[in-house]
């Protein structure tokens, strides 16, 4: 085997061997344990002995209940999502283009819930908009009347989770808006281009995959989460991290709890292929 070959051959062996250790953490710690609970659900104890069975499944999408917490699940995280998206983006925009001095503490102010505990922010918007909180005491010194705190409806978790999503949103679309250059802008804003159609036209577009990055980590982000609902959601319906901790700790139906599970990551499955699909496309395009 000549030099040249032997050079070329150990540049992808190199290669393979960095990213061993880390797929195979993936496989034995994620891809396995989902694979093998995945499997538990579908065996049927039987008496003619076990077997193979959708029924957990069928049962849950029988139940009324489980189908209100799904629905529940999906319609916070798509409203949260979507308001954050529509949040963010004007503000990123802002502290792209700025020229203000108080870009930068806008920026810090809007990154600062990153180093909050989910559970700190959770107490203090009980103490904010809870039924006794800021909100209402100064509502009722003032002289109006009749508040509904947000605090143990549906829109809490969702309070909750876009005040906890805000960092993680602005980041992303910053980083992409790094890359939309001046140039563009200002040759738009010299033919009389809007801000509206500057956004809509020239920004939106360039920066599409990221846009679909961040709706895809924020989605999941949501969906998965346990702390923020549990505090400051309803009773019922619940949200599917919430919903599953009652059935294997209240309940004590393990196997419905994981048949629960299994339905949230063929969900939340579907969503990463949407980002998978958006780097991989990116990378692509930035192949040489």
């Amino acid at each position: 085997m000549t030099p040249g070959i032997r050079r070329r051959m150990s540049g992808p062996l190199i290669g393979l061997m960095l990213v061993a250790p880390p797929v195979l953490v993936v496989v034995v710690l994620i891809l396995f344990p989902a694979l093998a609970a995945a499997l538990s659900t579908l065996r049927i104890e039987t008496p003619d002995g076990a077997g193979y069975s959708l029924r957990r499944y069928a049962d849950f999408f029988a139940d009324r209940q489980s189908l209100t917490n799904l629905s529940f699940t999906l319609w916070v995280s798509l409203t949260t999502t979507c308001l954050l998206l529509a949040a963010c983006l004007p503000l990123a925009v802002f502290l792209r283009f700025s020229k203000s001095p108080f870009a930068g503490m806008i920026q810090g102010i809007a990154i600062f819930p990153l180093f909050v505990p989910a559970i700190v922010v959770c107490y203090a918007l009980i103490r904010f908009v809870g039924p006794n909180g800021i909100v209402a005491t100064l509502l009722s010194h003032v002289g109006i009347a009749g508040f509904s705190s947000p605090y143990l409806s549906q829109w809490g978790p969702v309070i909750g989770l876009f005040w906890e999503g805000i960092p993680l949103t602005l980041l992303i679309l910053l980083s992409a808006l790094g890359q939309v250059s001046e140039s563009a802008v200002e040759a738009a804003r010299d033919v009389g281009a809007g801000a509206g159609s500057i956004l809509a036209f020239i920004i939106v577009p360039l920066i599409r995959r990221s846009l679909l990055v961040a709706f895809a980590l924020d989605f999941l982000s949501i969906f998965g989460s346990f702390t923020t609902p549990y505090l400051l959601g309803p009773a019922s319906p619940e949200m599917m991290g919430v919903f599953m901790q009652r059935t294997f700790g209240e309940v004590r139906d393990p196997m419905q709890a994981q048949t629960q599970a299994v339905v949230s990551f063929l969900i939340c499955a579907v969503v990463g292929l949407l980002y998978v699909r958006a780097i991989s496309k990116n990378a692509a395009r930035q192949t040489p």
